[in-house]
């Protein structure tokens, strides 16, 4: 007689079954999935040429290799703790007084975004500094929104500051010097304006409760091996640096030997730290799905309400314009995709109306929390930190910011034009 099966009873799975990880799909990531799906489909479809999709791939794929490569060197110099001894040193500098402070922290997030990426500012310096909130007492508020508005405000001087600069200079062909050389004014620009809406709004005296703060302990590292992924990795940084101004359009193979380097001295000394998590992957099928999607987009209507927006003025009025549209499509949708639908309708032989566009996309996504994949990262950090952000107070001050910090800039890259 056979034994009757109960129907309701729950079947318990296999022990090694029960052991193996579960993938856990953040909101986040199911949008990066989602959106690289909805943009294989739409070149199933035909709705994307498969030409024009492999041209755009073969654009990207450069710059992929860069994203991955300086967000790898980040991860292991984080790991190395040279990010941590960086924000103590500066905490300790600063001596208890807080007008001390808001300059080192303004100009390590700077130097950050500028020397390496914005997303290095957002994925790494962001929950450093909301670490060192804890022993030096200081509020975490004023710190995460100088990381979070310094990510895109920061991110215009040279071509590694931001994927969409990578694209711009491409489109332009202009080297990181020649670069810098446009972007000088408007980046100090956006950094002057930055720096006041933070101190009005984030940093003055009735906005925190203390006069000043208590300067935390150095963080030493105790050990041969510590010691030496400190300065191993510390190196690889600063020869990535180095490197910006002389390698021209082959940043993304100084990205990769910066890398290496880190992850040869994390083999030979700390080989448990070297992980496939390290390579950015849902950065980097975001950045895919959009280079499918807004092409497509493109094709089907956006080109043209772009090309309504922002015109083909390459003077004063159209380089407002293309301000104006890049940075209220970043906080519709988001700066990737609002830089990729401007540049497909700006004349190639308008080159100051391109980087305006540049500057509303990269100084205007401050407003909506999608605005910038950095802005969104960030903003993860302060809740998994508990760091809670008024987030009408982030949208308000972040309008006010946009419009200002953007006017500024592209007045700027007028008056050096």
């Amino acid at each position: 007689m056979s034994e009757k099966v109960d129907p309701h009873r729950r079947v318990t799975p296999p022990q090694w079954l029960a052991r193996l990880p579960r993938p856990r799909l953040s909101v986040l990531d199911r949008i990066r999935v989602g959106l690289l799906l909805v943009g294989l489909t739409f070149v199933a479809t035909g709705l994307l040429p498969r030409a024009e999709a492999a041209a755009n791939l073969r654009r990207v794929g450069p710059l992929l290799l860069f994203l991955a490569s300086v967000i790898v060197l980040a991860e292991l110099t984080r790991e190395a703790k040279v990010f941590d001894v960086i924000a103590h040193r500066i905490a300790i500098v600063g001596r208890g007084n807080y007008l001390a402070l808001f300059a080192l922290c303004v100009t390590f997030a700077s130097a950050t975004t500028i020397l390496l990426n914005l997303d290095t500012t957002a994925v790494l310096l962001t929950p450093v500094m909301l670490a060192l909130a804890g022993p030096t007492r200081i509020p975490p508020l004023p710190l995460a929104i100088t990381t979070l508005w310094l990510a895109n405000t920061a991110s215009l001087l040279l071509p590694v500051s931001n994927l969409t600069n990578l694209l711009a200079a491409d489109r332009i062909a202009k080297s990181s010097t020649e670069f810098a050389a446009s972007m000088w004014a408007p980046q100090l620009a956006s950094i002057t304006v930055t720096m006041l809406f933070l101190w009005q709004w984030y940093w003055r005296r009735d906005r925190r409760d203390a006069d000043r703060y208590v300067p935390p302990e150095p963080i030493r590292t105790e050990g041969m091996r510590a010691r030496t992924l400190l300065y191993a990795t510390a190196g690889a940084c600063l020869l990535f640096i180095l490197a910006i101004p002389v390698v021209g359009d082959q940043i993304g193979l100084a990205a990769v030997v910066a890398a290496a380097i880190a992850v040869v001295a994390f083999a030979i000394l700390r080989p448990a730290a070297l992980r496939w998590s390290l390579i950015p992957f849902q950065l980097l099928i975001f950045v895919v799905g959009l280079f499918l999607v807004v092409p497509t987009l493109s094709r089907w209507g956006l080109n043209d309400i772009m090309h309504g927006l922002i015109g083909v003025d390459d003077g004063v009025a159209g380089a407002f314009r293309a301000a104006a549209a890049g940075a209220g499509l970043s906080n519709v949708a988001n700066n990737l995709p609002a830089y990729t639908a401007g540049e497909s309708v700006i004349p190639v032989e308008n080159g100051t109306q391109l980087l305006a566009l540049l500057i509303g996309t990269n100084v205007g996504p401050v407003v909506t929390p999608w605005a910038s994949l950095a802005t969104l990262i960030g903003l993860e950090f302060c809740r998994t930190h508990e760091v809670r952000v008024p987030m009408l107070r982030f949208v308000c001050t972040g309008f006010a910011l946009a419009v200002v910090a953007t006017a500024a800039a592209v007045t700027a890259l007028l008056l050096i034009a």
